[in-house]
This record gives C-alpha cells, sequence and structure tokens, in this order.
C-alpha cells in the first residue's frame, strides 16, 4: 500500500523495531551496510575532532611513503576555516544524519515512504561529493591527507553505491503512483 512519499509516522514502533532488527531483505542489508559505512564516518569524525580540540596530542597515520600526514592537516587553517569550527565535529554530525537516514523507515520503505530512500541517495552522494572536495583542499593546502578522513571518503563512495538500488526502487514506486493519479 502506497502511503505518501512524506509519510514518517507509517509504522507502529513495534514493527519497526522487528523489521530494523530482524528482517533480511536486499535493500534492509544494504542500508544495515550503510548505517555501519556512516558510523566509520563518524568515528574517524571523532578520533580528528579529540585532536582538533586538543584532547589527543597526535594522530598516528599508517605508513604511507608521506602520502598520510593526519597532524599536520587536521591542524592546518583548512581544517578550521569553517563556521569557526573543526571540521570534524561537523563531520561527526554530518554521518549521523547519514546514518539515521538509513535506519529510518521499516523494510519496504520505498513503496510506503519514497522520500526516505530518495533522501538517503542524495545524502549519501552528497557526503561523498564533500569528501571527495575537502580531500582535493587536504592536498592542495598541504601536499599530505588525512588517513582518517580518506576512510571517510572510501565509506561514503561504498554508500553511495549501496544507497542506488533501493532509491530507484522508490523513484518508480513514485512515478507509478503518479501515473496511477
Amino acid at each position: 500500500m502506497y502511503l505518501s512519499a512524506f509519510n514518517l509516522n507509517a509504522m507502529n514502533p513495534t514493527q519497526l523495531s522487528d523489521e530494523l532488527r530482524n528482517a533480511d531483505t536486499p535493500d534492509l542489508n544494504r542500508r544495515r551496510w550503510i548505517v555501519g559505512l556512516s558510523m566509520l564516518g563518524a568515528a574517524a569524525g571523532q578520533i580528528v575532532g579529540l585532536y582538533q580540540t586538543g584532547i589527543i596530542k597526535t594522530l598516528p597515520d599508517p605508513p604511507s611513503g608521506g602520502l598520510f600526514n593526519s597532524s599536520k592537516v587536521d591542524a592546518s587553517d583548512y581544517a578550521y576555516k569553517r563556521f569557526d569550527t573543526p571540521d570534524a565535529l561537523m563531520m561527526i554530525v554530518s554521518y549521523g544524519i547519514t546514518a539515521w537516514l538509513a535506519g529510518a523507515g521499516g523494510k519496504n520503505r520505498a513503496a510506503q515512504v519514497p522520500a526516505l530512500p530518495i533522501a538517503m541517495g542524495l545524502k549519501t552522494l552528497g557526503d561523498t561529493l564533500t569528501a571527495v572536495k575537502l580531500g582535493q583542499e587536504e592536498w592542495a593546502e598541504n601536499k599530505a591527507l588525512c588517513f582518517y578522513c580518506q576512510v571517510a571518503t572510501v565509506a561514503s563512495v561504498a554508500s553511495v553505491a549501496l544507497a542506488v538500488p533501493e532509491v530507484i526502487k522508490a523513484v518508480k514506486n513514485i512515478s507509478n503512483s503518479s501515473n496511477q493519479a
């Protein structure tokens, strides 16, 4: 049953809890991966945020032949020039929103609330475009990359790929309901 593209109160909490924890569908399994990857991005932001606010004093990097210098990158002007705050703190919030969008709605949300998978898909695309742009800025300013930020970039790219099938399904559902109206 098609409820509405924006009906965000379509399920009772007991059913939602059961579906999110126990249902086994391809869309829901991909969404779980997106939640996990978003949490990975948020965790990377938490580590960098601890450094950027002085709680920890260095960011260790894997051996990379000089490609990564997270401490240099995350202490540079690049990392503090937006909204008068360390960029990693914004990163935590952003990936939290992505996880929320992936976790919202039941197993059939592409049919029941198609706006949710579309919003999730757009957010994962936005995360990826932002991460790539910031990586370019990191390199241009520092001639090095933040390892933690690049882990988050890879998580964002994977999330876009995982989001696509459900987004297509949601767009088709909206298109079909428009044709029937």
